[in-house]
């Protein structure tokens, strides 16, 4: 019975921290915007560099999620630890969007981060080539938004 209500709890907590992202950026000025657009994008530029392409994350199996999700709070507490904050909130993005295919009550969060991503201005889309180009990544100028967080709009 606790066990129960401590997994409750950790996911409610999973459930709030993805909704004040979407807030934040809902909130946020158009260079914020732009800016976590633009790191998203690196990140997952980076990952595909490296076999594993965030945009498929629907399709991965649980224990690769799970071990993706765990090397992914370990490289965004050294980078707030660097104080490199666009960074990590960038990479921030997709922990969500990987918790949020096996937590259902997360999706409607994540969906909603990357409607506001997809709005980004067109700055973010030369952020994320400079991005991409300081880091000897081939540049990608396409906006996606991963498989089962496409919206309506």
């Amino acid at each position: 019975m606790f066990s129960t209500w401590k997994q409750e709890k950790a996911t409610a907590a999973l459930v709030d921290a993805a909704q004040d992202l979407s807030d934040k950026l809902a909130a946020a000025k158009p260079h914020f915007l732009d800016s976590h657009a633009a790191e998203a994008r690196f990140w997952a530029a980076s990952h595909l560099a490296n076999g594993l392409d965030l945009y498929d994350l629907t399709h991965w199996k649980p224990a690769a999620l799970l071990r993706f999700a765990a090397a992914t709070e370990t490289k965004i507490a050294a980078l707030r630890k660097q104080r490199d904050y666009a960074s990590s909130d960038g990479l921030a993005i997709w922990l969500h969007t990987a918790r949020a295919v096996t937590e259902p009550r997360i999706a409607s969060a994540v969906r909603d981060i990357w409607r506001q991503l997809a709005q980004a201005g067109p700055n973010a889309d030369a952020m994320a080539a400079d991005l991409m180009q300081d880091a000897g990544l081939p540049v990608d100028i396409t906006r996606l938004i991963p498989k089962g967080f496409q919206t309506e709009d």
